[in-house]
């Protein structure tokens, strides 16, 4: 599945921000320090990155061409 564009609770923007996330949590940061440093505070919205699974790179091998 793809990174919402707004969180489903609150409706804030945060799909822009979530490239940068995922580079910064690649690189072996912890995601809780990730998201203070990039100002988001509100739970709904931590959990929208937190509980992101990146799915269609593993369905993709399934697809028949």
């Amino acid at each position: 599945m793809y990174f919402p564009i707004r969180c489903f609770t609150c409706g804030a923007v945060i799909a822009d921000k979530y490239e940068e996330y995922a580079k910064r949590v690649k690189e072996g940061k912890n995601p809780a320090k990730v998201l203070e440093e990039m100002d988001i505070e509100r739970y709904c919205c931590r959990r929208m990155f937190l509980s992101h699974v990146e799915v269609m790179d593993k369905i993709v091998k399934y697809r028949k061409s």
